[in-house]
């Protein structure tokens, strides 16, 4: 396939094609949409990179004459939007849970705030990306795991076309399961059992192909400790602390497992804080400690040359972002803490992305906008816009770096890959908003047991108050704790906020990897491959039937 000779592309940058670019907006909008869905309703978004990754390489094998460089940079645009959608589900539903926003207007009302701090966000995120490219990619040794697996999926899936079969079969099934279980109501959307529900338990199963397909990507230990959370939550805390006595009421048990979740998801922050100072200064001592015997310091990488004007570029675009947010409704000098609170979040963002694959973004937005607050006061509207473009920039942000370490591997040019980054990035920005505004307008609302938006109720608590503060600093410190000790305490807190349906059915997609990978070991990417299919397809058809719903009036 390598043997296609490489000529200059659009705009003169090698490897840049007119197709590339057409492919991934359109795979973009699609990805973003289904994005939108996935993290309203799971409360989790996995890395859509390895799905991109496959689809990028099977339409433009069918179109012929393709290399994995032109793959590339097509699958690095189809990703673009996805965690844009993911920044918005995880912090703006929360002004429609406090009532900020509500009504059949809302969208006339509202999708210009939304549109215009989410395009802050994502300008941010893909300049200070770019600036820290150098120094992520080129020279640290992280191994960014997501974009490792999708160059490794683009060389094997190039000898051979079982794994476009698997995907777009999966997706096939998961996308005609739903729309029987979701426009035609054939099939239930769970199933619970009458003991539980006797004694007031909320205990059940989700009957859905996405679950289960996010429960395999994500693997057996991080689901088991997300069910551990959904077990000590509706199993032991809502009915056993009242019935004991050491709780008042089944609502002071639910509002008390809300606020220990919500600790350890915001400790979890906090540990990736305290964790990433800690290695700076260490760094920092180790290039002193050098200095002064006469060795060599680590030189820095030079800015990427080619490009005129690249500074004077990256300047306008923060200030264009900078802008954008004022429309919104940020006020001016909290407009300015935050493009610097987003310089230190995005950072933080690609250490922990690069090292462990995890990015909680909504956590950033959280510990960005309580540091902001220390200092000056806000709206409550002010509030969820810093907190959404802090957790776009950064989601963004850590999407880029997978794909530049991916086009690294495949040795793509990273100004190709930056330049379908921004067109990417700004269709799939345009396609959240209005993916976000019909699925809550079609469900009459968020918060509910159809559309949890758990982070989302992360940072509405933030926003109106911690609870008990006694039970959420204790929380914060264990969280904190437990991520250094590397235990996954977020999805510990997930657990406690989702539904127990959910989180049951996510483990089963957990405990399906844990078999499988027993029975054919040397089969993980299969696996992965149909598990992307399986959240794809239902997300792709989920939020079509609201889109359709929500301009018909059904």
């Amino acid at each position: 396939m390598e043997s296609r000779k490489e000529t200059r592309g659009l705009w003169g940058i090698a490897q840049l094609t007119v197709r590339s670019l057409i492919l991934g907006a359109v795979g973009s909008a699609v990805i973003t949409a289904s994005s939108m869905y996935i993290a309203l309703r799971m409360g989790a978004l996995p890395w859509p990179t390895i799905f991109v990754a496959v689809l990028s390489m099977t339409v433009l094998k069918l179109l012929g004459n393709t290399t994995l460089k032109e793959i590339s940079i097509a699958q690095t645009a189809m990703s673009a939007g996805a965690m844009v959608a993911g920044g918005m589900a995880f912090t703006l539903p929360g002004l429609w849970m406090v009532g900020a926003w509500s009504g059949p207007q809302v969208l006339a009302e509202h999708w210009w705030e939304v549109l215009t701090i989410a395009l802050a966000g994502m300008i941010l995120g893909a300049l200070l990306t770019w600036w820290l490219r150098p120094k992520y990619i080129e020279q640290s040794t992280s191994p960014y795991p997501i974009g490792k697996a999708a160059a490794q999926t683009l060389i094997t899936g190039d000898q051979g076309g079982k794994k476009s079969q698997l995907l777009f079969g999966a997706m096939g099934f998961s996308a005609v399961f739903t729309y029987l279980r979701d426009r035609l109501g054939l099939i239930p959307a769970a199933l619970s059992s009458r003991w539980f529900t006797a004694r007031q338990m909320e205990v059940g199963v989700m009957i859905s192909p996405m679950a289960l397909g996010i429960g395999y990507l994500i693997g057996p230990l991080a689901t088991g400790v997300w069910f551990l959370g959904a077990v000590l939550a509706y199993l032991l805390i809502v009915p056993v602390g009242p019935a004991v006595g050491l709780l008042a009421s089944p609502a002071a048990a639910a509002a008390f497992k809300n606020t220990l979740g919500l600790g350890l998801m915001v400790g979890t922050g906090v540990g990736i804080v305290v964790a990433f100072l800690l290695n700076l200064v260490q760094n920092l001592s180790k290039k002193g400690n050098a200095a002064q015997s006469g060795g060599q310091t680590e030189k820095t990488a030079a800015p990427a040359k080619g490009g005129i004007g690249i500074r004077t570029l990256q300047i306008g675009g923060v200030l264009i972002a900078y802008g954008f947010s004022l429309v919104a409704g940020v006020p001016p000098l909290a407009a300015v803490l935050l493009v610097g609170g987003v310089f230190v979040a995005t950072a933080m963002a690609a250490t922990i992305t690069g090292e462990t694959g995890i990015n909680p973004m909504e956590i950033f937005g959280i510990i960005i906008l309580l540091a902001i607050r220390a200092m000056m006061p806000v709206s409550t509207t002010a509030a969820f816009l810093i907190a959404a473009c802090v957790a776009i920039a950064c989601g963004y942000a850590g999407d880029i770096l997978n794909d530049y370490k991916s086009g690294f591997i495949l040795k793509t040019n990273p100004k190709a890959q930056f330049v379908s980054e921004l067109v990417g990035g700004l269709v799939g920005t345009v396609v959240a908003t209005v993916a976000m505004f019909a699925l809550i307008t079609r469900f009459g609302g968020v918060g509910t047991e159809y559309l949890p938006a758990p982070q989302a109720k992360a940072v509405t608590q933030m926003v109106h108050g911690l609870g008990d503060p006694v039970v959420f600093g204790s929380a914060v410190a264990v969280g904190a704790l437990l991520y250094l000790a590397r235990v996954p305490a977020m999805t510990l807190g997930i657990g406690m906020y989702l539904p127990f349906a959910i989180s049951f059915t996510v483990f089963l997609g957990g405990l399906t990897r844990l078999v499988y990978e027993r029975v054919k070991p040397g089969a993980t990417t299969n696996g992965e491959v149909v598990a992307s299919g399986l959240f794809g397809g239902e997300g792709i058809v989920g939020v079509t039937i609201a889109i359709v719903s929500m301009l018909t009036g059904a």
